[in-house]
């Protein structure tokens, strides 16, 4: 059985209506108006423990909603969301016990309290053993490299810092399942690999579960073995990182230096983008033509220098897939 499952979960806000004006605003208190907007429709998939999976779609899209529900924050309206065998919402703290959640713009530290003292507060509100406290605290300090920073305020840390004393406590307990929200939103680029790297020897180390919700593309291309996407609430894929990249992107690029002027290829499945003098860029899908025919070809047209081959880009992919779900022509 799935850890994790989400069946025909819908979730609905009703949103009070506010009319401009002293009457209109007199009048509202005896009888209100309401609209009602649908966060997340009809959606449904399955999470296996072990696995580390990119949820990603445009903003409003339902990712953040969705993740509160997962969490036993919000009630879904409709359907059913089992979370290791307990709902999360009716089961709050044996949930809690079970997760441990990351939000980017929002903070569990405590400002005035060094992070030593924010762990020992936390292993009391988990009621952690001592041993097995001891053990986290010391693997992930090493693996997030925050031994020079333990005995600092929260108030003077950096951001980066921050980030990565908000992984550990959401950690300390060992949760099953870890959900991140835009965990290295305004990082610079170090960080960022370094809770990158971070999360995917957790999972290896621990077989923590982990769903990832971000706009940094990097992250779910180098953290990510599956994705699922949603957009105005509903599921439009879902299946391996590497297949969704290949089905949705424009396709592989390939850059060639000639040694003189380039005159020109015919192949239809070569689809020149870029010429430059003597260097010419085309794409190809690897499942129309392979490399090896496509150096061939191009060979044929002169003697090459260099050659450059960049793989689907998933920003592209993303990009794509939600256009073509708009009912606009794919790229």
């Amino acid at each position: 059985m799935s850890l994790i499952q989400v069946e025909g979960v819908s979730k609905e806000f009703r949103i009070n209506r506010r009319h401009k004006g002293a009457f209109a605003a007199v009048k509202s208190l005896f009888k209100r108006e309401y609209s009602y907007k649908v966060a997340v429709r009809d959606l449904s998939f399955n999470i296996n423990e072990g696995e580390i999976v990119g949820y990603i779609g445009s903003n409003g899209a339902g990712k953040s909603t969705t993740i509160k529900m997962l969490s036993g924050v919000l009630v879904p309206t409709s359907g059913s969301v089992i979370v290791d065998g307990l709902v999360p919402y009716k089961n709050r703290k044996l949930n809690a016990r079970k997760i441990g959640v990351v939000f980017g713009q929002r903070t569990q530290l405590y400002w005035n309290l060094p992070m030593e003292e924010t762990f020992d507060l936390y292993k009391k509100i988990y009621n952690i053993d001592t041993v097995q406290f001891k053990k986290n605290v010391e693997f992930f300090v090493e693996l997030l490299e925050m031994q020079p920073f333990l005995r600092t305020p929260v108030r003077q840390l950096s951001l980066g810092q921050r980030m990565r004393a908000e992984l550990v406590v959401s950690l300390l307990h060992d949760p099953k399942i870890l959900y991140l929200d835009e965990p290295t939103i305004g990082l610079d680029i170090l960080v960022k690999q370094k809770i990158r790297k971070f999360i995917r020897q957790l999972n290896e180390e621990k077989s923590t579960t982990v769903i990832l919700t971000t706009h940094d593309m990097d992250d779910i291309d180098q953290i990510c073995d599956r994705v699922i996407t949603i957009e105005k609430g509903e599921k439009i894929y879902d299946g391996p990182l590497e297949q969704f990249k290949a089905q949705y992107s424009v396709g592989h690029k390939l850059s060639v230096s000639f040694k003189t002027r380039y005159s020109g290829v015919n192949d239809p499945r070569l689809r020149v983008i870029e010429i430059q003098d003597h260097k010419v860029t085309v794409l190809f899908r690897k499942e129309e033509i392979g490399i090896p025919e496509c150096l061939a070809i191009l060979s044929q047209i002169g003697e090459i220098e260099d050659i450059k081959i960049t793989e689907p880009n998933i920003e592209e992919a993303v990009e794509n897939l939600i256009v073509n779900e708009a009912g606009k022509v794919l790229v």
